[in-house]
């Protein structure tokens, strides 16, 4: 039969929308055109001589288009995975923006140099001075739509409209007023070069008592037009779940990244500007891509706690230089002139910052992220810890408090199992609604887990970071796994002498009660019958003795009873084989045929010969009772120490979802009483294989 699969998931069967197939064309066209455009201007500035952008106060027009450049690969990659999604649009729109901007600055500039000016002057002046005002209209919008290329819904669908009518009102106004009005606002003249240009080819008759009053409005409305759709983004990040959440934090980093980017260019202003803004665009085109395409490719969690930390400590120790640098230099420019003045700030300087800057950057960064640089101090300060902890609340809980510090996290919580089948957790600070668990393991076994806050800066951790944390980890594995001994062994102590005394009390009782006075009542039985036979009565007397030889048959069987109980008889007398075979023939139907081999490998000590021989037993008698099994195989052997003793039967074997009886319980506990283990199998071929490892140590080869 030919297994065919639904309709619906074969994918290629379904023809794509037209635009679905267009549009990775269009992207890779408008990369090709946006590429095309930059070159064109890098030509087109480097033709143009210098004076002619010092007389019009212009920049090379290739700086303009690198922005756009660096949105063009993004733009195409958008536009050929997610067609549909109006932010591909924009990105790759605006990147095409910057770039013909660019090259119409430059080709003014060339355009001018001719007398007449070139064809096409006055169009690229309106392009960069009037219709370029609408790149403005880029960030709002990518904020709006990102990540679905949809406005959201309710009340804020109509933040985001008020804030795009903000935002477009000064390039609407910037289209249709006269120059001469913008020119008195800006209080700056238009280049003598740009006069004979027709300047106002959209412009209205707006009479300068409007236009300038909707101009100052404008300039606060583009403020707004920029803070609504941030307020936007915040709630869109609030509300935000799963993949979509990891989007919205990738357009978080890039909000983190341009503001260290601008921020530099504050601390250091020169004339790379335009290099800054390109940079920052260029990351957010990436950021978005990745956001878009694949926000899972980077843990974003850990890349943006990474970058708020680091960006802020360098941030931070650069402007503690500058200040220190500016200090310096005020305090000496009074006693030299300019130069001996810097080269005796630097001196001083070098001398006496430079050294304690390391240690500065150490101590913050200490402050912020916690020990974590140090490894050797965070391991050796957690092994101080431990020594001085003696039970092992106090070892988790100085865990907890050592991961705390190292890391500078806010909670730390440490779990492990405790005697019992419960949980002991200790808790270092206050625990987050939202943790994060990572298992805390002891060769190989899962004993534990550490809890440490699923979100917020400290919270992120780096490779480095998290090789340190299993290190730490380790140790408290180790701490825990000692914990959880010393508790089992404590717990050990307090059965066995529980299981003594109520040993004691039961030898008592039997003593007391059954042995004592059945021994009493045979020295009455006995007195009763001299005194019978003194009287003649012997037929009386003899009877009273035969009343006494069954008290004392029935006093000895106590005795054997006893006995066998403290250690079964037969093995002193057939030994651990021969009591084994004994205990197979009792216990199995005679149709069962069984067979015990042995090593005779010396003297066993008697705790091992009675866990062996109470096994042995306990498995013969649950294969009489629920194996139905023809043959049973019973092997005592020594390896390795250990005397391991196997009873494989061919019956029935045990159901898988049956629970483990007294019967199994007692195996593991007898094994477990002298350090050695029993395992309970049901092979593939059928039937039951019991095999306890019961350490043997040194006793026997004494």
């Amino acid at each position: 039969m030919q297994v065919r699969e639904p309709v619906d998931a074969v994918a290629p069967a379904v023809p794509l929308p037209r635009w679905d197939r267009v549009a990775p064309a269009v992207g890779w066209l408008g990369a090709a055109a946006t590429l095309a455009a930059v070159a064109g201007t890098a030509v087109l500035d480097a033709a143009t001589p210098e004076a002619a952008r010092t007389a019009t106060e212009s920049g090379l027009g290739w700086e303009i288009g690198l922005s756009g450049l660096l949105l063009a690969v993004p733009g195409a990659l958008l536009l050929g995975r997610a067609p549909r999604n109006a932010v591909s649009w924009v990105v790759a729109g605006t990147g095409l923006f910057w770039a013909l901007d660019g090259l119409a600055s430059s080709w003014l500039l060339y355009a001018l140099e001719s007398d007449p000016p070139l064809p096409g002057a006055s169009f690229a002046f309106w392009f960069v001075q009037r219709f370029g005002a609408w790149l403005l209209l880029g960030l709002p919008l990518l904020l709006l739509l990102y990540p679905d290329g949809r406005l959201p819904a309710g009340r804020w669908r109509t933040v985001s409209l008020v804030a795009l009518g903000c935002t477009a009102l000064l390039p609407v106004l910037v289209l249709i007023t006269p120059a001469a009005i913008l020119d008195r606002r800006a209080e700056q003249p238009l280049p003598d070069a740009f006069q004979g240009l027709r300047l106002d080819p959209t412009s209205l008759p707006l009479p300068e008592s409007v236009a300038l009053p909707l101009l100052d409005l404008a300039w606060p409305l583009g403020a707004v037009g920029i803070l609504l759709p941030l307020a936007v983004v915040v709630h869109r990040l609030r509300a935000a779940t799963g993949d979509d959440r990891r989007r919205m934090r990738w357009l978080l980093w890039a909000g983190v990244v341009d503001a260290l980017v601008m921020l530099g260019a504050l601390l250091f202003p020169s004339t790379t500007v335009s290099y800054d803004l390109a940079l920052a665009i260029g990351l957010t085109g990436l950021a978005v891509t990745v956001g878009i395409l694949r926000p899972r490719a980077v843990d974003i969690d850990r890349l943006l706690g990474g970058t708020l930390v680091y960006g802020g400590l360098a941030v931070g120790v650069v402007v503690l230089d500058l200040l220190v640098l500016g200090t310096a230099g005020v305090l000496l420019d009074d006693r030299f002139d300019e130069r001996n003045a810097l080269l005796v700030t630097l001196l001083v300087v070098a001398v006496g910052y430079v050294p304690l800057r390391a240690a500065l950057w150490r101590i913050v960064r200490r402050w912020v992220l916690g020990e974590r640089a140090d490894p050797y101090r965070v391991v050796s300060g957690l092994a101080e810890r431990l020594e001085r902890s003696d039970d092992a609340d106090q070892q988790l809980m100085a865990v907890a408090a050592a991961v705390a510090e190292a890391f500078r996290s806010p909670y730390v919580g440490v779990e492990v199992a405790s005697v019992g089948g419960g949980r002991l957790l200790a808790e270092h600070g206050d625990r987050p609604a939202a943790v994060q668990s990572l298992p805390i393991a002891y060769r190989g076994e899962e004993i534990g887990r550490l809890l440490l806050p699923e979100r917020g800066v400290r919270a992120q951790l780096l490779t480095r970071d998290e090789r340190l944390l299993a290190d730490v980890v380790r140790q408290a594995a180790a701490a825990a796994r000692a914990s959880s001994l010393a508790a089992e062994l404590q717990a050990s102590r307090e059965q066995l002498v529980a299981a003594r005394e109520e040993e004691r009390r039961r030898l008592r009782r039997d003593l007391h009660d059954g042995l004592g006075p059945s021994l009493g009542a045979v020295v009455l039985r006995i007195d009763t019958a001299r005194n019978l036979a003194a009287a003649g009565r012997a037929e009386e007397s003899d009877q009273v003795l035969r009343q006494a030889r069954d008290d004392v048959a029935a006093a000895l069987a106590d005795v054997r009873r006893l006995v066998h109980d403290l250690r079964p008889p037969a093995l002193d007398d057939l030994g651990l084989t021969g009591a084994v075979r004994q205990q197979a023939e009792r216990v199995l139907p005679p149709a069962v045929v069984a067979t015990v081999t042995a090593a005779d490998d010396g003297e066993l000590p008697a705790a091992v010969e009675v866990a062996a021989y109470r096994i042995a037993s306990e498995a013969l008698a649950n294969v009489a009772r629920h194996a139905r099994a023809s043959r049973v195989d019973v092997t005592l052997e020594r390896e390795h120490g250990a005397l391991v003793v196997t009873v494989a039967d061919d019956g029935t074997g045990i159901p898988p979802d049956a629970a483990a009886g007294v019967g199994l319980v007692s195996l593991r506990e007898r094994a477990a009483e002298l350090g050695g283990s029993c395992t309970v199998e049901c092979p593939a071929g059928g039937g039951t294989v019991v095999r306890a490892v019961l350490p043997v140590g040194g006793a026997s080869d004494g």
